[in-house]
C-alpha cells in the first residue's frame, strides 16, 4: 500500500476563506478522510490550497510543464497545440503538471494566427460549412473543448456566420467554446456567436456597457489574461494599445457579476509578442486581478474551484477527501495578502511531493 501522509495544523481553502487548523490526509493519489499516517508534514501556521489551474496556457515541451508545477500548477489548460502526436505525449507526462487541450484552434485565413510557422492547414475555417468539418476533427482529435480567433473581419479572420456556426457544431457535440479576442469588435464578434469563454481583454478601449450586460445576461465567462495583456501594451504602446483598457474592462467583469477565472498566456515560442513565463505568470495574474477590483479570496477561486467547475474538472479544485491530491502548502494567509502564493513551503502532485 502507498505510504499516508498528514499535513497537520494546517488551515485549508475552501473556496470561500480559509478552515481552523486541520489535518489533511494523502494516500496514494487521493485525499483521503483519515487514517494512520506514515509521514506527517508540519503545517502549523500554513495554508493549503488546491493546486493552481492556469486557464489558458501553451505548451512546447515537458520543461514548459515542470515550469508550471514548481510553482504550485498542477493543472494547465493548454489553448492551442499540434500535432497531434505532440498533444497525445503531453497529456501522457507524469511528475509535471497536467494539461488539457484544444488541440488545432479554428483562425480566419489571413490573420496572424494562420501566419505562424507550421500553423495546420486544418484550423484555417472560411465558411459556416468548414466550421462543422472543423468541429469534427477537434472531437476526433479528443479536444476537451473548441478555441477559436476572432481577430479581424474577412479576409483576416472569420466571418460572423461562420464564427456562429463553429459555436453551434460544438455545442452540438457538448464542448466549450473559448475565443481568444483582444480588441472591442473582436469582443463583440464573439458574444454574437454565444461563444462559452472569453480569453484575454480588449487593448484598444474599455469594452462598452452594452457588450458587458450581454456578456452578463448570456452567463459568458472571462479569462482575462492580464499578464499577457499588459506585455503587450508595454510592447505595443505606439500602436494605442493600453493595458488600463484591459484592466478596466475587468474591473466592468466584475462589477456585472461575470466569472472571472486566472489565466495567463504563458508561453515559450519564438516570435511571439510577449511570452509569461509558465507557473511564475499565474502569481503575477492574482496580483493584477487583485488590481483589478477583485478580493484576494475571490481571486484565489478564480484560480482554483471556479476554473474546475467551468471546464467540470472533477478532480480539480478543491481539496476534499476522493480528490486527487493537488496541492500547494504556503507560508502566510493569502485571502489578507495575495503575494504571498509565492512563499512555496510544499507541492504535491497526485499525491507525489515534489521538489
Amino acid at each position: 500500500m502507498a505510504d499516508l501522509t498528514a499535513i497537520d495544523g494546517v488551515r485549508v481553502f475552501t473556496g470561500d476563506g480559509l478552515t481552523k487548523p486541520q489535518r489533511v490526509c494523502v494516500e496514494g493519489e487521493r485525499i483521503v478522510a483519515d487514517g494512520t499516517p506514515d509521514v506527517v508534514v508540519d503545517g502549523l501556521g500554513k495554508v493549503l490550497l488546491p493546486g493552481l489551474i492556469d486557464s489558458h496556457m501553451h505548451t512546447l515541451g515537458r520543461g514548459d510543464l515542470t515550469d508550471l508545477a514548481r510553482w504550485g500548477v498542477t493543472t494547465g489548460l493548454d489553448m492551442a497545440a499540434w500535432p497531434l502526436s505532440f498533444v497525445t505525449d503531453m497529456r501522457a507526462q507524469t511528475g509535471v503538471a497536467q494539461i488539457l487541450s484544444a488541440t488545432t484552434p479554428a483562425v480566419g485565413p489571413g490573420g496572424n494566427h494562420a501566419k505562424m510557422p507550421g500553423f495546420p492547414a486544418d484550423g484555417i475555417v472560411t465558411t459556416p460549412k468548414e466550421a462543422y468539418a472543423f468541429v469534427e476533427r477537434r472531437i476526433a482529435d479528443g479536444a476537451d473543448y473548441i478555441k477559436i480567433v476572432t481577430e479581424a473581419a474577412p479576409p483576416e479572420g472569420m466571418d460572423q456566420a461562420t464564427v456562429k456556426a463553429i459555436v453551434e457544431a460544438a455545442h452540438e457535440r457538448n464542448l466549450l467554446v473559448v475565443a481568444h479576442s483582444i480588441t472591442t469588435g473582436a469582443f463583440r464578434v464573439a458574444v454574437e456567436a454565444g461563444v462559452d469563454i472569453s480569453t484575454h481583454a480588449p487593448l484598444d478601449a474599455v469594452l462598452d456597457d452594452e457588450t458587458v450586460a450581454r456578456m452578463r445576461d448570456a452567463g459568458m465567462v472571462s479569462s482575462p489574461t492580464l499578464t499577457m495583456m499588459r506585455g503587450i501594451a508595454d510592447a505595443r504602446a505606439g500602436a494605442g494599445l493600453r493595458y488600463e483598457y484591459a484592466r478596466d474592462t475587468v474591473t466592468k467583469f466584475h462589477e456585472a457579476g461575470i466569472r472571472l477565472l486566472v489565466g495567463t498566456d504563458a508561453n515559450s515560442a519564438p516570435g511571439v509578442p510577449f511570452a509569461p513565463k509558465h507557473g511564475e505568470s499565474v502569481h503575477d495574474e492574482l496580483e493584477l486581478m487583485v488590481g483589478a477590483g477583485l478580493t484576494p479570496v475571490e481571486v484565489l477561486r478564480s484560480a482554483t474551484t471556479l476554473t474546475a467547475q467551468t471546464f467540470a474538472l472533477a478532480d480539480c479544485g478543491e481539496i476534499a477527501p476522493g480528490r486527487r491530491a493537488d496541492l500547494l502548502l504556503i507560508d502566510g494567509d493569502p485571502t489578507t495578502d495575495i503575494t504571498t502564493t509565492r512563499k512555496i513551503h510544499g507541492i504535491w502532485l497526485a499525491g507525489e511531493r515534489i521538489r
